[in-house]
């Protein structure tokens, strides 16, 4: 399979911005800020099937067309690079081996939404990727890439690299733009939507790094090509994470539609479970998103909908594999303590909620539950779905109801088990 994003990764070197015009780089960008108009930029993206990298799945070139172009405020772009979900480790490489990429991808972004000011908001904790991102932005600007009339195409364009303090909420695209205007990183009530009213109160896109990274091979295709490495409904290719108990975990580009036990067991990707065991449970796509057994994940293809189809969800492309010696109560703990910690305490059901849910998971897991423990923490997942301002309640409440329901009788059989001497 041809590669759209990863392709370089390989090359030495890179990271460059002699490397990266070597192989083409830039010349998407120049393409499009020079000649094209933003309703063509926007049409081509719409029929390439793009949708977005991030997380939620929304088609790309959708989300640009609801900015108002006429707008007489800024309009904003703003890159999600706050990558914190665990389990993902897909953008720090686009950061870290081909930040050029991720410039000319941010500059077809701007130039959809007549955007003249972007921003790249980086995880804190990515302390040398921002670093490699930084010295490659300043590259570009002294090559006129990026500045006043940007390529020689007339469209002046600047781009800012931010850096967060480690805070999971600020993934969230309303959290993420309290933190880039210098205030708590809470998210936002919506609406209004960041399209209408966003960073400094103006028109706002928020891209993950991965979507715009696409944009250059998608700008140089047709968007039918692009369409052809996934399905009808979930079209191109994916960065996919793997980790845990697989004999080759990192980070692989594979096209949307993969089953999910090749991606698993195919020498190509994870080459199987470790240590000869046997597959027990998988998270597809990052921890916030529903567990599937094993005879689910023989079920599931890896696209947005069939992951749906299956009870869980593609999330942000983070695949945790499970082997049968699994302790499933301590995996949840440990997700708990995670969603406890990170939660920005504005909503009731997720500051209260994710403490009280881990403390009773430590309680089970230490051997000091009580049998009404279990379905006193599908009361409290029941009362943090759908209950909050942003969806950080609901990233525990979700595996925390399909860890329970599908295995249930460990929970009961630690909870039920007097407290050692």
């Amino acid at each position: 399979m041809e590669k759209v994003i990863s392709a370089l990764w390989s090359v030495p070197g890179a990271n460059t911005l002699e490397v990266y015009k070597k192989h083409g780089g830039y010349e998407a960008a120049k393409e499009v800020l020079s000649s094209w108009t933003p309703e063509k930029l926007i049409e081509h993206v719409k029929a390439s099937g793009l949708r977005g990298r991030g997380g939620a799945g929304f088609p790309t070139g959708m989300k640009w067309s609801f900015i108002n172009r006429g707008s007489p405020k800024p309009k904003y772009v703003c890159i999600n690079a706050d990558e914190s979900e665990p389990g993902t480790a897909k953008d720090r490489y686009i950061l870290e081996l081909t930040p050029h990429l991720l410039i000319e991808g941010t500059l077809i972004c701007a130039k959809a939404i007549d955007c003249h000011h972007a921003f790249i908001y980086c995880r804190g904790e990515f302390y040398d990727q921002i670093a490699i991102l930084k010295k490659a932005l300043a590259e570009a600007k002294a090559a006129g890439i990026v500045g006043k009339n940007a390529l020689g195409s007339g469209y002046d364009i600047q781009i800012t690299v931010h850096s967060g303090f480690g805070a999971y909420i600020c993934g969230e695209e309303t959290g993420l733009i309290e933190s880039l205007e210098g205030k708590k990183g809470q998210p936002r009530i919506k609406p209004p939507f960041p399209a209408v009213v966003g960073l400094y109160n103006c028109p706002t896109v928020v891209n993950n790094v991965e979507t715009a990274a696409a944009l250059p091979w998608i700008i140089k295709h047709a968007p039918e090509e692009y369409k052809k490495f996934g399905t009808e409904k979930s079209g191109g290719t994916k960065l996919l994470s793997i980790s845990g108990h697989v004999n080759k975990p990192g980070t692989y580009e594979i096209p949307l539609g993969l089953p999910l036990s090749e991606f698993i067991n195919s020498p190509n990707y994870g080459g199987g479970v470790w240590k000869g065991r046997k597959l027990k449970a998988c998270i597809p796509g990052g921890s916030s998103v529903p567990i599937l057994t094993a005879a689910e994940v023989e079920k599931t293809n890896i696209d947005y909908e069939s992951c749906a189809a299956n009870g869980t969800m593609l999330g942000s492309g983070g695949c945790i594999v499970m082997d049968e010696t699994t302790d499933m109560v301590h995996s949840l703990r440990i997700l708990g303590h995670f969603y406890s910690h990170e939660s920005c305490g504005q909503c009731t059901p997720c500051r209260t909620g994710t403490n009280w849910a881990h403390r009773i998971l430590c309680r089970i897991d230490d051997g000091e539950g009580r049998p009404e423990d279990v379905d006193e923490l599908l009361k409290i997942a029941n009362n943090m779905v759908g209950r909050t301002i942003c969806p950080l309640a609901d990233a525990l409440a979700m595996p925390i109801k399909s860890f329970l329901t599908k295995f249930r009788s460990e929970f009961d059989k630690k909870a039920r088990r007097e407290k050692a001497a």
